[in-house]
């Protein structure tokens, strides 16, 4: 009997316009009637997840920044962090500077970036259909250098996009040069949907994700698994990208979404379908009630 399920968002929960669908809403409550724990694990910022998490009922824990904080909601506290060091963020900032690329930082409390673009236009977009309390927050600043290197906020990760990839190559190649932290391969292009009025544009870029070292969402979910006294054969993780690899191999049954890239799909038990045909609610189905 499985007793944790933890989904990621983007590409899995949420569909392509960043929402949770009404039929995995019901879904996910009779699986949690049945006495099992359904958590959030994603790359979003604290305040994020946690707005997703009330809108599925999870109260107990959520998992956010790739695994660079879980988070205890009951209490409203954070249970376990591995954030990144503010100097080693300032030198991933400088050489994105030099060389003219797009970054955002996520911080404990939101995302700092110099204007919306690809990531940013997309949640600042999602906002736009959400109550104030509920947006993710995005605090657009002139220098975000000058902003991390006042303040002492917690860093969870650093996202770098571009739509050339020989140009984002070529950066990745100069931030691999910096030791001690977690530098996420993604192999493929990001692909988004974002509403201008009744038009539909696709948001398509290469992007990494930059966090402490060995920060990773099957890192996190070990500290919860322990907390819960269960094992990893209890636990059924459902994600669609490269930074749920570990988590899907690792789980007593990992699911891959449809849409995946095939290198995600290896590593995974099942595969279900996409998130745009309700992915997680078809096999959470098929799981518990089939």
């Amino acid at each position: 009997m499985y007793k944790l399920v933890a989904i990621d968002l983007d590409g899995t929960m949420l569909n392509k316009y960043g929402v949770i669908t009404e039929n995995t809403k019901n879904v996910i409550k009779k699986v949690q009637e049945k006495g099992v724990e359904v958590i959030i694990a994603s790359g979003r910022p604290i305040n994020s997840v946690k707005n997703f998490s009330k809108e599925i009922n999870s109260q107990k824990y959520f998992i956010s920044g790739n695994g660079a904080i879980t988070y205890d909601i009951k209490n409203d506290k954070i249970l376990y962090e591995n954030i990144l060091n503010k100097n080693k963020v300032l030198q991933v900032i400088k050489i994105c500077e030099e060389n003219s690329i797009y970054y955002n930082v996520y911080t404990e409390n939101g995302i700092i970036a110099k204007n919306l673009n690809y990531n940013t236009l997309y949640y600042y977009k999602e906002n736009l259909n959400k109550l104030e309390e509920n947006k993710t927050h995005i605090n657009i600043v002139e220098s975000i250098y000058d902003y991390i290197e006042k303040r002492d906020e917690k860093i969870l990760k650093i996202m770098i996009c571009d739509g050339s990839k020989p140009i984002f190559n070529s950066i990745m190649k100069k931030i691999r040069e910096i030791t001690d932290i977690e530098i996420l391969d993604v192999s493929h292009m990001s692909r988004k949907i974002i509403k201008q009025g009744t038009e539909e544009i696709a948001l398509e870029y290469f992007y990494t994700e930059i966090s402490a070292k060995d920060v990773d969402k099957w890192n996190a979910l070990e500290k919860l698994i322990e907390l819960m006294n269960i094992t990893k054969e209890e636990v059924v993780t459902i994600g669609d990208n490269a930074n749920d690899i570990k988590m899907l191999k690792n789980a007593g049954l990992g699911v891959a979404m449809g849409e995946s890239a095939p290198y995600v799909k290896e590593c995974a038990n099942e595969v279900t379908t996409s998130n745009d045909n309700d992915g997680v609610a078809v096999i959470l189905e098929k799981m518990f009630f089939g």
